[in-house]
């Protein structure tokens, strides 16, 4: 009898503890979006009303964050049955699943224009005014980017702090880099404690990525900056006056909602001016879509949210962060270049690229090989670890296929088989978008084009033969800007009536300041240090928006967040001097506003663009009512309980953005298809009368506008107008059209991009 209690007591231990573990698998991170206004009486805080409604689906869970600013609410880790339990209780608008985001991973200034042109933006104490907060990976901030020579008192209206934390203490801020601070309870709470002998618990940047992007949007000038020497001469950001404020949200594992919200509260709460953020997640609704709830609210306080893009193109609907409150940022290239050509044993060279520094390769040609011969995997090729032959590369160039790895990852995999060099061969997904790295030997990438022909050799010689020659930086490369390949594109997938990205800016190698944590490729066998990296992607377009939006602020005080993005896009261009159109990477074809946006952006003409096509919080909402998003929807982007108006007609169509995307559904009846757009032109310039020009690619697709001029008297005047777009059933072959509306008054050229679509 004993033994069967104790095998009963045993079995039910087991079972609890069961029950246990399967609890805590279970259990994932929430955000829990509350309405405020629904409070009961009862309670003296919002606090204590959160901490009541999660006790009483769960005796365990603890809050993570509490939210104040960017949203109503509390992050908390809850099993999914619990999660539908707070869902369902009064007072609790949504209870949404953590997401993880990922980081979307000079010349500058003379590529745009302000280093001829510094007049346009005089160095006024409203400049040092200005504050860019920056969410990503940390700050170095021993980087001479972050120098504070020549700057006055930290502004009074900061509210910041310079958190202590592991390597980083309130020592390390100063009147440049203003503030500091870190969130990981989100990350914490889903991978684990952080592993402090792998990346510090605090605001310091041991990944390198977020000194990148914040040194690129306001860093200091410094002279005689470079990496390894190439692109030599004096680095600065955009707005090197403003000040710098860090929070880091990305850590080892990846940037979790919950972090990036916390993060955001915090931004809006210590009056950052600009909120830069080179990271995305998935595509879905803004109500579900956490950058994007808490930009709205950034929004509401005059801040200026610019995003990244994103990286997944040149895919079609691959764009993130496209809330018509954010400032969307695809990448373009810069008219330098790091040329490293492939010369072969049949006397041919190719070009390519490489930012390699180190022992050169010998003077004579080296034996060639293809990866794929020199492997017994599957996927050889890609030079993937482990994947190369050591007997059959030892002392050899190595043709290695991108893909899958990263692309310094697989130098390094060569070097470590005994290879000598390798040819990095662009794959179709790539074309000819050419992207330096900084090898860990002699390596250089080269185009799909000279692959195919280089492959071609050294598949039919016997001895093939080659060798890496390297030729240093080249500036004044035609044509450029091109789209990067890797720049995500149009058509929005949430709302195809809001044309994104909004613009393009450089994001092709670009020399920005560095951690002092890590090699400049970031692999763990990197040895090398260096104060300053070169690196792509729309993660470096974005900031620099993010500096030229400030910039813009210091020149116009008053200037609302759509103001600033409308003198950005209304004044970028599409075409170079000569009138040809900006070419896309990817197909060597002219691009489209789905992969340009407005175009590349003029910050000299931007700071006097005549005209803005301006926005309130209530137009935004409005663009809910016209989604039809339910109260509940509403109340989780903007925070506050609205009933849309059953008697008035909402239309996205009338969202005074200045783009216009026009979704044409095939499925309708016969016959022409007819679309308004109304528009509100703010005049922020002198008196004059603006005149209209229309052009249409596609002479299926009908363009008028009332009226046909527009003239303004002072200063802050507006009118209106209406744009219908008639288009005929049939669907062209390409399934797109595009077009542009432009307004000039003799000096200033007000441009709007038209994207048509077929679905």
């Amino acid at each position: 009898m004993k033994t069967l209690i104790k095998c009963l007591i045993a079995l039910h231990l087991l079972g609890f503890c069961h029950v246990l573990m399967a609890d805590l698998v279970k259990k994932k991170t929430y955000i829990v979006h509350m309405a405020k206004s629904e409070m009961p009486s009862s309670f003296e805080h919002h606090s204590h009303w959160y901490d009541s409604s999660l006790k009483s689906v769960s005796s365990s869970a603890e809050i993570l964050y509490t939210y104040d600013n960017v949203i109503h609410g509390y992050s908390t880790q809850l099993t999914p049955e619990e999660a539908e339990a707070l869902e369902n209780q009064p007072g609790t608008l949504s209870v949404l699943p953590e997401l993880r985001y990922e980081l979307h991973t000079t010349r500058t200034p003379e590529f745009l224009g302000l280093g001829k042109s510094a007049d346009m933006y005089p160095e006024s104490n409203s400049a040092s005014d200005v504050i860019i907060g920056v969410l990503d990976t940390g700050v170095w901030p021993e980087s001479k980017s972050y120098d504070d020579t020549g700057l006055g008192p930290v502004p009074s209206n900061w509210k910041g702090i310079c958190e202590t934390g592991t390597n980083f203490t309130a020592s390390n801020c100063n009147k440049k880099l203003i503030g500091a601070r870190y969130f990981a309870s989100g990350y914490e709470a889903t991978i684990g404690p952080i592993d402090e002998s792998k990346e510090s618990k605090s605001a310091r940047d041991d990944d390198g990525h977020g000194t990148h992007t914040s040194s690129t949007a306001a860093g200091s000038v410094v002279e005689d900056a470079s990496l390894f020497g190439y692109a030599d001469g004096t680095a600065r950001g955009m707005a090197t006056r403003a000040r710098v404020a860090i929070y880091k949200v990305c850590w080892i594992g990846g940037c979790f909602s919950s972090d990036i919200l916390a993060g955001m509260d915090k931004a809006v709460l210590d009056n950052v001016n600009v909120l830069s953020m080179s990271l995305g997640g998935g595509m879905s609704d803004y109500y579900r879509d956490s950058v994007a709830i808490g930009a709205f609210a950034a929004m509401e306080k005059g801040i200026l949210v610019s995003c990244s893009a994103g990286n997944a193109g040149p895919s079609a609907f691959s764009l993130s962060n496209v809330a018509p409150w954010i400032t969307t940022v695809g990448a373009g290239t810069l008219d330098r270049d790091f040329p490293a050509f492939v010369s072969l044993g049949n006397g041919q060279n190719y070009s390519g690229v490489s930012l390699f520094k180190g022992e050169a390769l010998p003077g004579k040609l080296l034996p060639f090989v293809y990866a794929g011969n020199a492997s017994n995997a599957t996927n050889g090729n890609l030079c993937m670890v482990g994947s190369l032959i050591p007997e059959q590369v030892a002392g050899k160039i190595v043709l290695c296929d991108r893909g899958v790895s990263a692309r310094v990852q697989k130098g390094a995999v060569v070097k470590a088989a005994g290879g000598l060099g390798m040819v990095l061969a662009n794959t179709a997904a790539n074309g000819e978008e050419l992207v330096a790295d900084a090898h860990l030997l002699p390596a250089t990438t080269v185009g799909q084009k000279s692959v195919e022909i280089i492959k071609h050799y050294l598949f039919s010689d016997p001895n093939p033969t080659a060798t890496i020659l390297f030729e240093g930086t080249k500036v004044g490369i035609e044509p450029s800007p091109v789209v990067a390949a890797f720049s995500s594109r149009g058509p929005n997938s949430i709302t195809a009536e809001v044309l994104k990205p909004d613009m393009i800016a450089p994001g092709v190698n670009i020399l920005a300041a560095w951690s002092g944590e890590v090699g400049p490729t970031g692999l763990a066998t990197d040895n090398r240090r260096v104060g300053f990296n070169i690196i792509s992607g729309t993660s470096m377009s974005c900031p620099h928006v993010s500096g030229l939006a400030a910039l813009l602020k210091a020149a116009h005080p008053d200037w609302t967040p759509a103001a600033i993005r409308s003198a950005l896009m209304t004044t970028a261009y599409v075409a170079y001097k000569n009138g040809q159109k900006i070419q896309d990477i990817a197909t060597g074809k002219p691009s489209t506003p789905f992969d340009h946006g407005a175009g590349h952006v003029d910050p000299v003409l931007a700071r006097d663009p005549g005209l803005v096509y301006d926005l309130t919080v209530d137009d935004y909402l409005g663009f809910l009512c016209a989604l039809n998003y339910t109260e509940s929807q509403i109340n989780t982007v903007a925070r506050k309980k609205l009933t849309c108006d059953a008697s008035k007609t909402y239309s996205v169509t009338d969202l005074n953005y200045p783009s216009f995307a026009v979704n044409i559904d095939t499925t309708q009846e016969s016959g022409p298809t007819v679309v308004k757009h109304t528009r509100t032109l703010t005049n922020v310039g002198s008196p004059g009368t603006y005149k209209l020009s229309i052009t249409s690619e596609n002479p299926q697709v009908k363009i008028s506008v009332q009226p046909a001029m527009l003239s303004f008297s002072q200063v802050n005047e507006k009118k209106s107008y209406t744009v219908t777009f008639t288009v005929s059933s049939s669907v062209p072959s390409n399934a797109n059209s595009f077009g542009r509306i432009e307004w000039s008054d003799g000096k200033h050229i007000v441009g709007s991009p038209i994207a048509i679509s077929w679905t």
